[in-house]
């Protein structure tokens, strides 16, 4: 009965990858809701190996587990597994090895109640006629036909290449069976079916578990009370965020001065080796201070926040906080037509706005999934950050003496963010009752209990699946990027740059946004990452013709406002920053997930346009206000 891409996955290949047996591991700790998944798999193929897994975490909740009754209930083999320890994963290959041979497992099946075992008694013999259908699935067949769900259906005459409509007396014996006055509907008739394998589980988990520990959960609960909670639930959600923020910010700072001091070292070596070699000055300019330059910058960037905010992530995952995040916003995104899991790969987004289009896998309903998509750059990714503290430092922060400018800046970045956050609520609304319309999806949410995390495994996790996947792909999307940037700063055309050209064409439309043609252009040749926007606008203003560093926040300050920068100008570039279209890493992971070009050009066009108007609104206020 799978609800999700991943679950039809694993179904269909059950159902007809021919495997010679399944192993269904489940959790010791859960076992009553784990069972309905085994006897599942047991109406599709008769060979399987219940895993009962986490058998550590029961004994510390108190829970034993009778596991030869268990075996004897179920009809198939138990095999208890802890994970961590070998010994018991090779009792568990061993068992596997053994039915995989044999196939001699004779599960006992669930009795449904009798309306539904008189349907499949009523189709079971046509079934059984019709070629191709294996004789281990005809039951299972017969359940899908009870339950009448149309992708399933479609699978099976797929895979087995028949067509449920050209059997004239299936199609008589359904009819008969769903009009007729005694049977029930097929809605509740699948309901029936649920409630014979809740009930059949609760049944069998009173007779196998035994919990020594009555208030087992109590501590979890206890939390959860205020982790969840109405009134504390939301605070709490924010002050995690703004923490790892925080940390994030400030943990960078010194892995990111060293990258830029060792690759500064290794420009001046290479420069040299160029030299030596007689190549020609342009071509060296262009791979230097074109391509190294650029790729290093966004290494240099990019590489620590990622490295210290997928880890922080990685670890609220492992604890158990994420899926309370998602609880707590659950009726949030409801109310935008969609789902709570979104928020979990908005959180993601923070950390780089590709991976969380990637994490929207977890959401169930193809609508929403491309809703959570096209709006995942409403937040902003770790590349964005040192601009917007940069900003928030130099012009606001840096205003307020007496306090402590990085928690000022984390202040301010946290209320930007927050305002990506409304927005892409709204967002998803308006995509929810216009082009993408449809109910929104339920989702059972399991709140897994709180358990020491694995520091290795989130590292390992944290670096390989998330960091350096992100980087690698950001990386082959700069290289060529910076060479036309590269170009475009270092051609002229009557004395004016290309960069400078496209600059004064922007500048009155920039105007109207509170800017300058010149942030404009940083922003369009700024798409490749947007570690590289504040660069190129220190190289436009400076007339350099290669990207620009100035780390010193004074040093950077006087150049902004010398360029007519002020206060109004901070806060529409910290909102533009938030607010624009993603970068081009982002964009083709859309383009991948989504498989429509469609979906990727809105997801251009939507938070460009929200970024626009903020702008223009807030400079035209300010302009008005001025006025009086």
């Amino acid at each position: 009965m799978s609800t999700s891409e991943e679950e039809e996955i694993a179904r269909n290949y059950i159902c007809f990858g021919n495997p010679d047996a399944t192993v269904v591991v489940v959790d010791a700790t859960s076992l009553e809701r784990n069972l309905n998944l085994v006897f599942q798999i047991m109406e599709i193929m008769p060979n399987i190996i219940v895993c009962v897994n986490l058998l550590d975490e029961a004994k510390k909740k108190g829970i034993k587990i009778n596991l030869s009754k268990l075996q004897e209930l179920l009809g198939c083999p138990v095999v208890g597994t802890i994970a961590t320890k070998k010994k018991t994963l090779n009792n568990l290959l061993k068992c596997t090895q053994k039915v995989c041979v044999n196939k001699d497992v004779k599960p006992n099946l669930i009795k449904y109640s009798d309306n539904v075992e008189e349907s499949i008694n009523l189709l079971l013999p046509i079934i059984k006629k019709i070629p191709n259908i294996p004789d281990y699935l005809h039951r299972w067949v017969c359940l899908k036909l009870i339950d009448n769900e149309p992708k399933i259906l479609s699978s099976i005459e797929s895979h087995f290449n028949i067509k449920f409509s050209e059997f004239e007396e299936l199609q008589q014996s359904l009819h008969s069976l769903l009009n007729s006055g005694t049977a029930q509907s097929p809605f509740n008739l699948k309901d029936d079916i649920v409630t014979s394998i809740v009930n059949k589980s609760a049944e069998i988990n009173k007779e196998v578990c035994t919990y020594t520990k009555e208030n087992y959960s109590k501590f979890d609960r206890n939390i959860d009370k205020i982790i969840t909670s109405k009134k504390f639930g939301i605070p709490i959600m924010i002050i995690f965020l703004g923490f790892i923020f925080y940390l994030t910010i400030c943990g960078s700072n010194y892995p990111s001065s060293v990258l830029f001091a060792f690759f500064d070292f290794l420009q001046e070596k290479l420069l040299l080796g160029l030299n030596y070699i007689h190549c020609p000055t342009w071509l060296s300019d262009m791979l230097i201070l074109g391509v190294y330059k650029t790729v290093t910058w966004i290494v240099s960037v990019m590489l620590p926040p990622m490295a210290i905010f997928f880890p922080l992530f990685t670890f609220l995952e492992d604890l158990g906080f994420l899926p309370r995040l998602s609880f707590n916003v659950d009726g949030l995104f409801k109310k935008a037509g969609t789902s709570g899991k979104q928020m979990i790969t908005m959180c993601m987004g923070f950390g780089c706005n590709a991976a969380g289009v990637v994490g929207t896998r977890i959401i169930d309903s193809p609508r929403e999934r491309i809703i959570a998509a096209i709006t995942n750059s409403f937040v902003p990714c770790n590349g964005r950050y040192p601009f917007l503290i940069a900003i928030a430092t130099i012009f606001i922060s840096g205003s307020l003496s007496g306090f402590n400018s990085s928690i000022i800046s984390t202040l301010v970045v946290i209320v930007v963010i927050l305002l990506g956050i409304i927005l892409t609520l709204v967002i998803s609304r308006i995509l929810s009752n216009t082009i993408l319309k449809g109910t929104t999806s339920s989702f059972i949410l399991e709140l897994p209990p709180y358990r020491k995390p694995q520091i290795f495994k989130i590292l390992v996790r944290s670096i390989f699946d998330r960091t350096i996947f992100v980087l690698i792909r950001a990386i082959q999307v700069a290289v060529p990027a910076s060479i036309v940037i590269w170009l475009f700063a270092n051609i002229s055309i009557d004395g004016n740059t290309l960069l400078t050209l496209i600059a004064n064409f922007l500048d009155p439309f920039a105007k109207l946004m509170g800017l300058d043609g010149y942030i404009l252009v940083a922003f369009i040749f700024g798409m490749p990452a947007n570690e590289i926007v504040l660069p190129i606008i220190l190289m436009c203003y400076l007339g350099a013709n290669s990207l620009t560093d100035i780390s010193d926040y004074a040093s950077l300050g006087e150049i902004l406002k010398s360029h007519g920068w002020n206060i109004i100008t901070a806060i529409n570039v910290m909102i533009f920053t938030v607010l624009h279209f993603p970068c081009t890493t982002t964009l083709l992971t859309i383009k991948k997930e989504t498989g429509s070009l469609k979906w990727t050009l809105l997801s251009f066009v939507l938070p460009t346009i929200c970024g626009i108007i903020i702008c223009i609104l807030i400079s035209s206020a300010y302009q008005l206000i001025h006025c009086f």
